[in-house]
């Protein structure tokens, strides 16, 4: 499997400062989505918090509310969905770290309204690497990259943040 840095830990913490700012107001509804996107999530709540915005935080599990649960795995990990707060009448972000075909914000945007009707739903990804199957775009894309189809982007952290591309085996 060959393996490629595409962005090295000093473009990934801009990204993030990136991400920050396009967010930055006096309170913040934030939702991670679980796995690399919480950890997303939970550091832009850090960068938002250390400017003295208050941050409403949320993460969801969106096991079952994705059209490829039968594709996936066959005992998937399945995570509680956490969201403290009425997401009626609010403007949340959702973050990501890597959008793709865009099933997965489409599974979030399903689940956030089983919690309620959001006023806005706005879309914050770590990296837009193309490859859209569904007509979904994000608001805040700290990196972009156009990977082939049989690679997979990643965010690793190993002390420090990097995004790497695999080539995913056939």
């Amino acid at each position: 499997m060959t393996e490629q840095i595409l962005f090295d830990h000093q473009e990934v913490e801009a990204a993030l400062n990136q991400m920050a700012d396009a967010m930055a107001a006096p309170e913040v509804y934030l939702v991670g989505i679980h796995s690399g996107a919480a950890e997303v999530a939970d550091d832009i709540q850090s960068r938002l918090e250390a400017r003295d915005i208050s941050v409403n935080r949320g993460n969801l599990d969106i096991s079952f509310y994705r059209d490829d649960l039968d594709t996936i795995a066959p005992h998937p990990l399945v995570q509680t969905s956490e969201l403290p707060f009425d997401v009626s009448g609010k403007e949340i972000w959702l973050v990501d770290d890597v959008l793709y075909t865009g099933r997965t914000i489409r599974a979030a945007m399903d689940e956030l309204f089983d919690y309620g009707r959001p006023a806005a739903i706005r879309l914050a990804v770590l990296v837009d690497r193309g490859g859209r199957q569904l007509p979904i775009a994000a608001e805040s894309a700290g990196l972009r990259h156009e990977a082939p189809a049989d690679c997979s982007v990643e965010l690793v952290t190993d002390g420090a943040w990097i995004i790497e591309q695999r080539q995913v085996k056939s």
